[in-house]
C-alpha cells in the first residue's frame, strides 16, 4: 500500500516552483505566441472555404472534373502554406519560431543584431553570434507582453555584454510600440478612451 505525503501549502508552492524551474532547464517553452491556436484555425477555415466555394461553383457550372478538382485542392493547399502562422516560443536565453516545416531559433542573450525587414508586413530579424536567424512579425510580441518581456531582457544582457552592435533603435522602436499598444488596452479596459 502507498502512502500518501500531505504538504503544508508553503511545500506545495515550493514544489510547484522546482517543477517550474524543471520546464525550463529541460527547454521548454516559458512563454508563447498566445494567439497562435486562432491564427491556425483561421488558415484552416480559409483554405477550406476557398476549396468548397471553388467545387461548388464548378459544380454548377457543370465543368467539375478530376484534373480541375486536383487543381482547386492545390490551390486550396498553396493558400494554406501562405496563411500558415509561425509558431513563437521564448524562454531565457532563447527564441524560437516554428512554420510547417522548418524551426529557426536565436540565442537572444547572445544577438548581434536585430533589424527591421523590407517588406509588407513589419517583421523584426534577430541575427546571434552563432548564425541563427529568426523573423518574428511585430504583432506577435506586442500582443504577448511575456514574449516581449523575454526578448527585451536577453537584448539589454546582450547589449550590455557588446554582442549585440546593430539594432537598439529598433528595438526601442518595438518597445515603444508595445508601450503604446498597453496603454490603449490599459485605456478601453478602464472605459477611459
Amino acid at each position: 500500500m502507498r502512502r500518501r505525503v500531505i504538504r503544508s501549502p508553503r511545500e506545495q508552492h515550493s514544489t510547484r516552483e522546482q517543477h517550474n524551474t524543471d520546464r525550463t532547464a529541460r527547454g521548454r517553452p516559458v512563454a508563447h505566441d498566445t494567439g497562435w491556436a486562432g491564427n491556425a484555425r483561421a488558415a484552416v477555415g480559409c483554405a477550406l472555404l476557398l476549396l468548397v466555394l471553388l467545387l461548388a461553383v464548378d459544380t454548377s457550372a457543370g465543368t467539375i472534373s478530376g484534373p480541375r478538382g486536383a487543381l482547386w485542392a492545390t490551390l486550396a493547399v498553396l493558400l494554406f502554406v501562405v496563411l500558415w502562422p509561425a509558431k513563437v516560443t521564448a524562454g531565457p536565453g532563447r527564441l524560437s519560431s516554428r512554420g510547417l516545416l522548418v524551426e529557426r531559433r536565436v540565442r537572444t542573450d547572445r544577438l548581434t543584431s536585430v533589424h527591421w525587414s523590407d517588406g509588407v508586413s513589419q517583421r523584426l530579424v534577430l541575427r546571434d553570434e552563432n548564425g541563427g536567424r529568426v523573423e518574428i512579425d511585430a504583432r506577435v510580441l506586442v500582443a504577448n507582453p511575456e514574449l516581449w518581456h523575454l526578448l527585451d531582457t536577453d537584448a539589454r544582457a546582450a547589449t550590455a555584454a557588446g554582442t549585440l552592435s546593430h539594432g537598439v533603435m529598433a528595438l526601442r522602436q518595438l518597445s515603444e510600440r508595445v508601450d503604446r499598444e498597453t496603454a490603449l488596452t490599459v485605456f478601453k479596459v478602464s472605459g477611459v478612451e
